[in-house]
């Protein structure tokens, strides 16, 4: 039985002085010791049978029967022989891969949507083809230390994934909070909950681990977030982009305009990106940081390839019972405000899932089928209203079934009779993959707007999910920021 090889993973751009090979060596141990425990995880979740009652005992069973992991301490417990030849096999695989084109790169911990990384994953692969997954690496950063979290992520992905795991195209490691000490990263006190510093400085340190191993998978990386939909051929469009651009020199490409979301990097910059993330970890969110590295690289401009590719899915479940989550949230971006209004379709509808729950701000979908090209679900205002961002998304969360095939969004103003409707619409945007999301609306588009109305634009058979239309206000979002 031959021993799992190691991977070497260096964080450092340059060759570090004497007094810093203590951090490289704990940095490193801490690292390779948790991917070892990472990847037993996964064989354990991946060899089970395909029959969905066996699938979730077998699960469990060896789940819970795994040594509890002690992340304080200097050594990993030793697993059994036949987990041993499981993780080495899985090492061999990664090992042996060919180099691929793009790695898309994935920092996920516990979050407001406990879907938010499988909905991600789902759409990755959905939106490429067989030929476009052969050069294409996924890789997932575990970020968090609660170990039932990591233990129940890894069975849900594996459990989904897969296929794509065993082909060395879906891969996942976790940096446990030894590693986050050695980075220089202030964390609490020794609890496995324990925060290490504030928010923005740990998604740093998240990040430059990511970009680390990262460095030598692929040509490029491309950076995701978790619970975002991807737009179908990204890799095509990605691909076509930068060979459009081969004779001009540039670090990062955006394909995005929200955040550190989408942005490209070539593969030889990861190492002196992570370098970057550690170095200054404390003084700037990730969203702001990832800019200044690529003008400190001589790239003076930012260049934005439009389509944009990504985009963020809203999930607003159940506020968590934490108060320092809670803490959190109330940080973040405010939600939809849904200004009052009345929902009308010409649409089919039945006793359950009326068309007004597609504007509520809960769980609950509007439902019907066989839809027919020029019908419309419309939320009437009240009032007129300056709309600052307007999100429509269709489908199920998961699989994507369901969704509006071919369908745009238009916002209507000047409403006239009773009862009132509409007599000019502005197009706002086309649905991709079923959903829209547009933010920053021009003033003669997002002005007075009394009617927001989803429009079909072929024939589809089947069922239709119309999961919800949000809205934000221009004042609403101005008095929340005031209030701030």
């Amino acid at each position: 039985m031959g021993r799992p090889s190691r991977v070497h993973v260096d964080f450092w751009l340059q060759e570090p002085s004497a007094g810093t090979d203590t951090m490289r060596c704990s940095l490193r141990h801490c690292l390779l010791t948790s991917l070892a425990v990472g990847f037993l995880w996964l064989f354990l979740t991946l060899q089970i049978p395909r029959d969905m009652d066996e699938d979730q005992n077998k699960v469990h069973a060896l789940l819970s029967s795994m040594p509890p992991v002690s992340y304080g301490g200097r050594k990993a417990p030793r697993p059994p022989a036949d987990w041993q030849d499981l993780a080495s096999t899985y090492m061999k695989t990664i090992q042996q891969r060919r180099k691929t084109w793009l790695t898309v790169g994935i920092s996920s911990g516990p979050g407001r949507d406990p879907n938010g990384l499988l909905y991600t994953l789902g759409s990755l692969f959905r939106a490429s083809s067989k030929v476009e997954q052969k050069h294409l690496t996924v890789l997932v950063h575990l970020a968090d230390s609660d170990f039932a979290w990591l233990r129940e992520t890894v069975a849900r992905i594996s459990s989904l994934f897969s296929p794509q795991i065993l082909a060395g195209r879906l891969v996942l490691i976790h940096a446990p909070p030894d590693a986050y000490s050695a980075a220089g990263a202030h964390c609490g006190d020794g609890d496995q909950g324990a925060p290490c510093g504030d928010a923005s400085a740990k998604q740093n340190v998240d990040h430059a681990f990511l970009a680390s191993f990262a460095a030598k998978l692929s040509d490029y990386f491309l950076l995701l977030r978790d619970n975002v939909f991807c737009a179908p051929g990204f890799l095509t469009h990605v691909r076509r982009k930068v060979w459009a651009l081969r004779a001009h020199p540039w670090v990062l490409l955006e394909f995005s305009n929200r955040g550190s979301l989408g942005k490209l990097f070539r593969g030889g910059d990861l190492p002196r990106l992570a370098r970057f993330l550690l170095l200054f970890q404390q003084d700037q969110p990730l969203s702001r940081l990832i800019p200044r590295f690529s003008v400190l690289q001589a790239q003076r401009r930012p260049v934005l390839c439009r389509p944009f590719l990504f985009y963020y899915r809203v999930s607003y479940s159940r506020a968590s019972q934490d108060p320092k989550a809670r803490a959190a949230q109330s940080r973040g971006p405010p939600g939809p405000h849904n200004p009052p209004g009345a929902v009308f379709t010409d649409m089919r509808v039945f006793d359950v899932h009326a068309p007004w729950e597609a504007y509520t701000l809960d769980e609950s979908f509007f439902w019907t089928h066989n839809i027919s090209a020029g019908s419309h679900l419309t939320v009437i205002l009240n009032r007129p209203a300056n709309l600052s961002r307007v999100q429509v998304l269709t489908g199920t969360i998961l699989e994507g079934k369901h969704a509006l095939q071919r369908g745009q969004v238009e916002l209507g103003h000047s409403p006239e009779g009773v009862p009132q409707f509409c007599t000019s619409f502005v197009l706002l945007g086309q649905l991709l993959e079923g959903q829209l999301d547009q933010e920053a609306l021009p003033t003669r588009v997002g002005s007075d707007v009394s009617c927001v109305k989803l429009v079909v634009n072929a024939d589809q058979a089947g069922g239709l999910m119309v999961r919800h239309i949000y809205l934000w206000e221009e004042s609403a979002r101005a008095t929340a920021a005031a209030q701030g």
